[in-house]
């Protein structure tokens, strides 16, 4: 969240914040009423309270002198209390609002962030990679995989529903090579591999900023606990209402996963294929900094770069957008995404995405840091996608296709696979 002190400061710049994100502006006049009562009633609370402690002194002093406090006194002392018991429960209500229209506020996106409604306001930052040209018409991923024994969707949806599938044979363990692969590399650039827990409460999911917003989004079980679609949830709220010192950051995380979507929205969107699914593994990266824009935003660069470098790895085509402030989340400030090449589509479609807050996630779950000056900070986070599978393995399928219908393992991926190309079984 952002401090209350900024946008006291800065009302109109919030709200125009908040209308480019397509959220109410109002929220943030509500929240500047709101909170001017809060501090108007938290002010007459403070001093009740002081009037109450100076008249206990008093009677406490008198007492103590061997005498009876005055009837006055004893009479003041009832009065104040009743006008404390007949305050506090307005101002407890007050300061609910206030929090409740506080965690609704977006954050402020970064300067050189287009504005525009929706994707079509994003803009095409570079393109990389050769796109294939095949002198066969090339197939879809389904198409391929399930002619390959890789994928079972049929089956999938008769057990799990709707986008439901089963990685078979070749399919699973591509689908793994390319995880441990994004793992491998994470780990060699110091990142602290982890398994994060699928399963979280509200508290974390509105601290990481997936909630207010998009509730419908997720899955809830019956005890109000949450399953996420990232492990950004688990690896961002690792040090919640924790005080860690300057030295010890940056703080380089990354998780292993599953990940769960209800897809809200995207009824006929996808639904041939493993593209758009309601359940997919994936590799995060997460980063804490000292509380310097200039320093995340490096660093912003720098997490993008190994998304890159996994795909350049891959020997995948992609083009890397800047997203504008209408396809962003409420709580980025500055977000890219990368895009990769489906040969069957003729498009790009997305595969990862990129983020910085500065401490708007740190803010909400209390995550500091003392400066090498002795002050206390929040620090700044940031989070990228490595490997989302099975879209970045639909992605390879389509890309590595031969005119046969097996499909040439990655170079990089062989190892694990033990296999330079999958083909048909006789």
């Amino acid at each position: 969240m952002l401090d209350m002190q900024f946008i006291r400061d800065n009302p109109d710049l919030v709200r125009q914040a908040t209308t480019n994100k397509n959220l109410d502006p109002d929220l943030v006049n509500q929240l500047l009423s709101v909170d001017q009562k809060r501090r108007t009633l938290q002010t007459q609370v403070d001093q009740i309270r002081q009037q109450i402690n100076l008249n206990a002194q008093r009677i406490k002093e008198v007492v103590h002198g061997g005498q009876k406090p005055s009837d006055s006194d004893i009479e003041n002392g009832k009065k104040l209390k009743a006008e404390l018991q007949q305050i506090e429960p307005d101002l407890k209500i007050v300061e609910e609002e206030y929090q409740r229209l506080l965690l609704n506020i977006p954050n402020v996106p970064a300067a050189e962030v287009p504005v525009g409604k929706d994707e079509a306001g994003n803009q095409v930052v570079r393109q990389e990679g050769d796109i294939p040209k095949f002198d066969f018409q090339p197939l879809d991923h389904l198409t391929l995989m399930e002619n390959l024994n890789m994928v079972d969707v049929k089956q999938g949806v008769k057990v799990a529903g709707f986008r439901g599938y089963y990685l078979k044979n070749d399919g699973f363990l591509l689908h793994r090579a390319i995880l441990q692969y994004a793992l491998d590399l994470l780990i060699a650039e110091g990142f602290s591999p982890m398994m994060v827990p699928n399963l979280v409460n509200t508290q974390a999911m509105t601290g990481t900023g997936y909630l207010p917003w998009g509730e419908e989004d997720h899955y809830k079980t019956q005890d109000n606990s949450i399953l996420t679609g990232t492990s950004e949830v688990g690896l961002t709220a690792y040090y919640a209402d924790q005080l860690l010192t300057e030295k010890d950051l940056p703080i380089k995380m990354t998780g292993i996963s599953t990940c769960y979507r209800r897809e809200v929205g995207s009824y006929g969107k996808d639904t041939k294929g493993i593209i758009r699914v309601h359940q997919f593994d994936k590799v995060e990266q997460v980063v804490y900094t000292i509380a310097d824009e200039k320093e995340t935003a490096s660093w912003h660069e720098t997490i993008l770069g190994f998304s890159e470098r996994l795909l350049t790895d891959l020997k995948l085509p992609y083009q890397v957008l800047l997203m504008c402030t209408g396809d962003m989340g409420a709580g980025q400030r500055k977000k890219y995404d990368i895009e990769t090449w489906f040969p069957a589509q003729q498009k790009y479609r997305e595969t990862h995405s990129a983020s910085y807050f500065n401490d708007f996630q740190a803010r909400r779950l209390n995550i500091r840091y003392q400066a090498k000056d002795g002050s206390i900070k929040y620090v700044y986070t940031l989070n990228n996608t490595m490997a989302a599978s099975p879209r970045l393995l639909a992605a390879i399928v389509e890309n590595y296709q031969q005119p046969d219908g097996s499909i040439k393992v990655p170079e990089i991926l062989q190892k694990y696979l033990g296999k330079e190309i999958i083909e048909k079984k006789a």
